[in-house]
């Protein structure tokens, strides 16, 4: 799964590398624990352009009755993500990006559990392979999103079973085409991210908490 991560690269970087339109009245600062049920930061596409936006992260159905739902979907496993009612009608066509610089796992040692946290080699942000849908039985429309997971690579299995798929920028348009309906092709895309690309490292439990949204969170263990 994946249920932490950061995006402390400058909006203005991330522009620059992802090519997106963004309403600049939408403050974006650095994050250094993101998670569940917060605002994040998601691509989609207007018309063949990029567009960012942020969108509470856990989807929330369109036929959902609850917004509480959302909790629960915070990930969407690849293999069957085309098959599950939560999910496949967006897979059709409400498909995103969302972008982070790094995420985090758990791994359990003994009685504890160590945090690791997962980044490129050059230290370049990246792109989630996400879904999103619009909630319309409230007082305001809610836009939500969900991170599609799949198995671990030869770096992330060291730590946890399942990884989140980062995805190739040279299919970001198609992946955000909502025309683009071939879900064999889709799904295709769904593999684990080249392990020779990565690198990870401990780092303290200081990120186990959500609260602490703090660059102590980024920081290797045997440097703090």
């Amino acid at each position: 799964m994946c249920g932490r991560f950061s995006l402390t690269t400058d909006i203005a970087e991330l522009q620059e590398q992802f090519n997106f339109d963004y309403n600049g009245e939408l403050a974006i600062g650095s994050r250094f624990n993101i998670a569940p049920s917060q605002q994040v930061l998601t691509l989609g596409s207007n018309g063949g352009k990029r567009v960012g936006t942020t969108m509470k992260w856990g989807l929330v159905s369109y036929w959902a009755d609850d917004i509480k739902i959302g909790y629960k979907m915070i990930n969407a496993r690849g293999e069957s993500v085309d098959e599950k009612a939560s999910f496949k009608k967006s897979f059709k066509s409400k498909r995103c990006l969302i972008l982070a610089d790094g995420f985090y796992e758990w791994k359990k040692e003994g009685k504890n559990k160590q945090p690791f946290r997962f980044v490129m080699k050059d230290e370049r942000p990246f792109a989630f392979a996400g879904l999103w849908e619009q909630w319309n039985k409230g007082e305001e429309p809610l836009y939500t999103c969900t991170i599609i997971t799949t198995k671990p690579n030869e770096v992330t299995k060291e730590v946890h079973d399942r990884m989140p798929v980062i995805l190739e920028e040279d299919v970001y348009d198609l992946w955000l085409n909502p025309q683009m309906d071939d879900t064999e092709y889709l799904k295709s895309l769904l593999v684990p991210y080249s392990a020779e690309r990565m690198k990870m490292y401990p780092v303290s439990t200081v990120v186990n908490l959500p609260k602490n949204d703090v660059e102590e969170c980024l920081a290797p263990l045997n440097s703090i």
